[in-house]
């Protein structure tokens, strides 16, 4: 009889933890129901007001991601020690536009909903509002109570080569088509010409530019960001559609006109090199692959790294602080 209590002990426990560590769709529905539109509001506003703030959120999503998962620990900002100041996450910004959701979710539905989740559901407003696809988010995450800056010195760089961001993804359980596509989120926003410097001018090993960059392309963003110019000068990421969720940064991926050096590095491997021309086999339109499909199959993926739920972690009163 003890054996078999012990034992519907552990089964319980088992359902419990496998039930705890699952996101869900409307996950707030009885506790906060407006959440996902209270989200959407703060977010369409800052987007009126500024169009960057759409590549903004999309890369704190990723960014919190990456670093112990997605807990919200990239918002802390209790001292130089705390993962928002890691050189990783410089330029990395949205935080006043996930205080202001917060802000507002507090007034209606106290201690409810995450951080984390605000995070998560701003980024996919932001990317809806940028003539991206639209998709459901599962929440149900906590917030995270540890913010270290030197946690984040495994974050994917531009200057990483095809086998360490492979290693890099793959370390987050995430495979080398997300890798592909989530790498396409690029598609919006813009990147400062600090991180262009070694790639035009000082390119490992032989110095000068980076070999793979398209002839014709080369004086184009070296004209952007001159030798020896303002390295804070910002330039699209995306030749082309800079302001629009597409799949032409790909395109640019095949003809040599990526302007991140990461980017351009997807063309350096078979496999990932595979997954970026599937999206432009003649057949691709009528059977697939779609890549708006398999950019939300990544990120809702991504979106669940390390996760916590239950009664792990917290849910935090205001998103720059521990309780």
């Amino acid at each position: 009889m003890v054996l078999v209590l012990v034992n519907l002990i552990l089964i319980l426990s088992c359902i419990v933890g496998i039930s705890q560590s699952q996101l869900q769709v409307g996950f707030y529905a009885d506790t906060c129901p407006d959440v996902e539109s209270i989200v959407n509001g703060v977010v369409r506003d800052a987007f009126l007001s500024n169009s960057n703030t759409a590549p903004v959120l999309l890369r704190l999503h990723f960014h919190d991601c990456f670093v112990q998962g997605c807990d919200g620990s990239i918002l802390i900002d209790n001292g130089p020690n705390a993962e928002r100041h890691a050189f990783a996450h410089q330029g990395v910004g949205g935080f006043e536009v996930i205080e202001r959701a917060k802000a507002q979710l507090e007034a209606v539905c106290p201690g409810v909903v995450s951080c984390s989740d605000i995070v998560a559901l701003a980024a996919r407003d932001a990317i809806a509002l940028a003539n991206g696809p639209a998709y459901q988010v599962p929440t149900g995450r906590r917030d995270g109570s540890v913010s270290d800056v030197s946690m984040a010195n495994n974050m994917p760089g531009v200057s990483d080569s095809i086998e360490q961001l492979k290693a890099k993804f793959s370390q987050k359980g995430l495979s080398d088509q997300d890798l592909v596509v989530l790498t396409a989120a690029h598609t919006i926003g813009t990147t400062a010409c600090f991180f262009m410097t070694d790639r035009l001018y000082n390119f490992f090993p032989s110095g000068g530019s980076d070999p793979s960059i398209n002839s014709e392309f080369l004086p184009e963003l070296k004209s952007m960001c001159p030798q020896n110019g303002d390295v804070n000068v910002r330039i699209p990421i995306d030749r082309g559609s800079g302001q629009t969720f597409d799949n032409q940064i790909l395109q640019n991926i095949r003809s040599g006109a990526a302007v991140l050096e990461s980017d351009a590095r997807l063309y350096d491997d078979e496999a990932t090199r595979s997954v970026v021309d599937s999206y432009f086999d003649a057949l691709s339109p009528l059977f697939g692959p779609l890549f708006e499909t398999d950019f939300v199959n990544s990120i809702v993926k991504m979106g669940q790294i390390d996760v916590q739920t239950g009664t792990q972690g917290e849910v935090r009163r205001v998103c720059g602080s521990f309780n």
